[in-house]
């Protein structure tokens, strides 16, 4: 059976006992849920996602924490319910949110700083953002940048061919469309809605977030293809990472390490993709 993809937030949260019959019910159908679950152990969704998972007993449903911003988090949804229509198994599938996430270039354009906890923010950046009219180009992952937004200042992107989304509005977007994406080398410029949860992220209304990411489900399945898989000894998954995202049963030391993956960088040359992320220890 295929696997069904889902992200938790507080702002999609349905009653505790519709969410266990709506859960329940994509179990049945669809046999495996792959949740993406803020990174805060606290998080008041990511809690409840355990809650149903508790309820119904269930090593069905892989819960991942994903410490990401939310269009990145969607478009990472996305690709990973693009793969779940190829042959890929659902303990791979889970583990594919943490390999992918490393290649998300995800950040915003924000018309003030003030309130921004993601990333480090300078008391001179503080004081500019009092000023009507500046805008701030911040980076959130895969590394924290914050600099004032003009045609020089522009934060290191991928080195690899991939699109650029953006959403939101209350700024000018050029930057975005502009210096930016000509300098990330966008293949693809796409407007998409402003996730709920955006403004209380970044800390601000007046912005507009951008995610470079890779569209093409072929090169997304080399990526996970790529990498070591293991069975687990537990649940018998086919799975990759450290660990089975689903029983939370630790995959044994291995001898050999992985090899990484090169992604076409789309003139002649590839570039190696960065280490795989080590995957955190499953949380019932």
């Amino acid at each position: 059976m295929p696997s069904v993809i889902t992200v938790t937030a507080d702002d999609l949260a349905l009653p505790l006992e519709d969410q266990v019959i709506s859960t329940s019910a994509a179990l049945d159908t669809h046999g495996h849920i792959v949740a993406l679950a803020p990174a805060d152990p606290a998080d008041p969704a990511r809690r409840r996602m355990h809650t149903v998972r508790s309820a119904l007993e269930a090593d069905r449903i892989a819960i991942v924490p994903i410490g990401l911003p939310p269009l990145a988090t969607t478009l990472l949804a996305e690709q990973l319910r693009q793969l779940a229509g190829t042959d890929l198994g659902p303990g791979v599938l889970a583990g594919a949110a943490r390999l992918l996430s490393y290649y998300l270039h995800s950040g915003a354009l924000l018309g003030s700083v003030a309130k921004l906890d993601r990333v480090p923010v300078s008391v001179g950046s503080h004081v500019k953002s009092l000023v009507p009219g500046r805008n701030f180009a911040v980076l959130a992952h895969p590394e924290p940048y914050l600099a004032e937004a003009g045609p020089d200042q522009l934060p290191p992107g991928p080195g690899y061919q991939t699109q650029l989304a953006m959403a939101g509005t209350g700024v000018d977007p050029g930057w975005i469309t502009g210096p930016l994406a000509a300098a990330w080398h966008a293949q693809h410029l796409r407007e998409v809605p402003l996730p709920a949860d955006s403004a209380k992220w970044w800390g601000t209304s007046r912005l507009i977030e951008f995610t470079a990411y890779i569209a093409d489900v072929g090169m997304l399945y080399q990526l996970v293809t790529s990498v070591r898989r293991d069975t687990c000894t537990w649940c018998g998954l086919e799975v990759i990472g450290d660990q089975c995202l689903f029983c939370g049963t630790r995959i044994g030391e291995r001898a050999n390490p992985p090899k990484h993956a090169a992604v076409p960088a789309g003139r002649g040359r590839a570039v190696e993709t960065p280490r795989r992320p080590q995957l955190e220890p499953h949380k019932r």
